[in-house]
């Protein structure tokens, strides 16, 4: 054991170097408490499934026909033997969402991996300096969530078109010497002035913490760096203040929860526990976004009872937060849950799961007229 803890050690990659962040290109309006919904609706399910769950959000090329791409995991229910990689695209020319298909299999991931694969979920998405399409999925073979690892996919197919679209593993993330079980991903990358990425994970088994893993701009894993020393904080969601100071929030699991915080002044090398922010958190996913200086967003659910409401808050120093509006309401066995956004062209797009049996999404701008 201890000779596979030292080869397992030498070959897994040091704490990454300082790294620069960057806000979305697009400009936000000086004032977010302006943001109306100017679309919204449901994202169109693979034909025959029930379930759906944890999307996340990728905006497209300026170029690409489409302007945002969606992947969510879908089946005849949550862990179901035939769960799948389900994707969608907002097309500029229709300004509808395309009927969903398929994109990843675990079947087929299994074969080309050389084993097994008994469950898929919880894909983030992110697109390499290539323009090729990456995505993290949480995989499991014997064993629950907990005993997870995360699949590293890229994209195969010439065309990232959805009719197109297709994925090859690069490997399993060497995360632990745990044959790198108990590592999950939620959330979505926060962009490297590199063209790099880094992406938010969490550990789960017994305890909860969350990690930060690095990597360059061609889809390579630089290293990782745990964010928090509290056992019950997970999910991160990563929002830039400036360049090299970054907040994340976090899913809280105990049962009177607030949405836990850390922060890191170095580019990543280091983070700190801060305190939680007054919010509460019903043990749910949050989604946060910085967009400049002075300028964060999170959806979140904002009841201890229930996921029955879901919000947009506006904050200008990470830690007091406004309500923007309601993005749902309803009622206590109602759930609007797994919240991702991104904002592209001067609009915040938000995905979320609607009673854990299909997708919905929002656009908001701060004028009407404005075009994805």
């Amino acid at each position: 054991m201890g000779a596979v803890l030292v080869l397992d050690l030498w070959q897994r990659p040091g704490a990454p170097p300082v790294a620069s962040g960057e806000w979305p290109t697009s400009p936000a309006p000086a004032d977010l408490a302006q943001l109306q919904v100017v679309a919204k609706g449901k994202i169109p399910m693979p034909v025959g499934m029930a379930a759906a769950h944890a999307s996340t959000l990728l905006p497209m090329p300026a170029s690409h026909a489409a302007a945002m791409t969606v992947f969510w995991f879908s089946g005849d229910r949550e862990s179901g033997p035939n769960v799948q990689i389900a994707a969608s695209q907002y097309l500029r020319a229709t300004q509808q969402w395309s009927p969903a298909r398929f994109v990843v299999n675990r079947f087929v991931m299994g074969e080309q991996l050389g084993y097994g694969l008994r469950r898929l979920g919880n894909p983030v998405a992110w697109m390499d300096s290539h323009g090729r399409v990456n995505l993290f999925v949480v995989a499991t073979g014997w064993g629950g969530w907990a005993a997870s690892r995360i699949l590293h996919l890229r994209q195969s197919s010439a065309s990232n078109g959805l009719a197109e679209l297709a994925f090859e593993p690069v490997r399993i993330l060497p995360l632990s010497w745990l044959w790198n079980t108990s590592f999950l991903v939620r959330n979505a990358t926060l962009p490297l002035a590199d063209g790099g990425m880094v992406l938010p994970v969490h550990f789960e088994l017994g305890i909860k913490y969350p990690m930060a893993l690095r990597f360059d701009n061609a889809g390579v894993y630089l290293g990782m760096v745990r964010m928090s020393q509290r056992p019950y904080m997970l999910q991160p969601s990563l929002v830039v203040q400036s360049p090299l100071q970054w907040l994340a929030y976090m899913r809280d699991e105990r049962p009177t929860g607030k949405i836990g915080v850390v922060q890191t002044k170095d580019g990543g090398q280091h983070w700190n526990d801060l305190p939680d922010l007054v919010l509460d958190n019903p043990d749910a996913a949050v989604a946060g976004l910085g967009l400049a200086q002075g300028q964060m967003l999170l959806a979140h659910n904002s009841s201890l009872a229930s996921r029955g409401t879901l919000d947009l808050s506006t904050s200008h120093d990470g830690r007091n937060w406004a309500l923007v509006q309601t993005l749902e309401r309803g009622g206590f066995d109602d759930e609007f849950s797994y919240p991702a956004v991104a904002w592209v062209n001067g609009s915040l797009w938000v995905s979320y799961t609607v009673d854990r049996h299909r997708i919905a999404w929002q656009r908001l701008a701060a004028t009407a007229g404005a075009q994805p």
